[in-house]
């Protein structure tokens, strides 16, 4: 059996499997976004659209056939539980697209709509690739000048 792609390091048919085959509900906004995520692994678009508020197939279909999706993790999660009526839910997922691998950081909001938790939007979280330099820095040039002294600026046009 093989590993859920969501993350909980359980069988996809004890997991996620329930939900994508529609035979269970996600009973909270994280376990449908995890859910989700796994549809997306797995090619389910006729999932990802059925959980989603106003979805666009033809990007959805674009975005899971380029795409391979590697890991999830769950950051944080703002009500969402049973009882709750909205809920967010913070992520990084791993993939690889054209040979390139990134991470998509986003915290995506979700809703109950007669007592079925549906994605409404996410907030892409763009991830800093570098720790940012300050100009009192040493450069990561590696000419041991400070920032200032040496790169700051140097795309910019600004004088040096």
């Amino acid at each position: 059996m093989p590993t859920c792609p969501c993350g909980q390091d359980r069988p996809l048919e004890a997991c996620c499997g329930p939900y994508l085959e529609g035979q269970a509900l996600p009973e909270t906004a994280e376990k449908l976004m995890r859910s989700r995520f796994s549809a997306y692994s797995t090619g389910n678009i006729d999932y990802i659209c059925e959980t989603e508020e106003n979805p666009n197939r033809d990007t959805i279909e674009n975005w899971a056939n380029s795409t391979s999706f590697k890991r999830l993790r769950v950051l944080n999660s703002e009500k969402g539980g049973p009882e709750d009526e909205t809920g967010t839910v913070t992520f990084e997922a791993d993939f690889e697209t054209n040979g390139q691998n990134g991470t998509h950081r986003e915290t995506s909001q979700f809703h109950k709509t007669e007592g079925r938790w549906m994605f409404v939007r996410g907030q892409h979280n763009p991830m800093r690739a570098a720790p940012k330099v300050g100009r009192n820095d040493a450069c990561p040039c590696g000419s041991g000048k400070k920032f200032k002294k040496c790169c700051l600026g140097k795309d910019s046009g600004e004088p040096q």
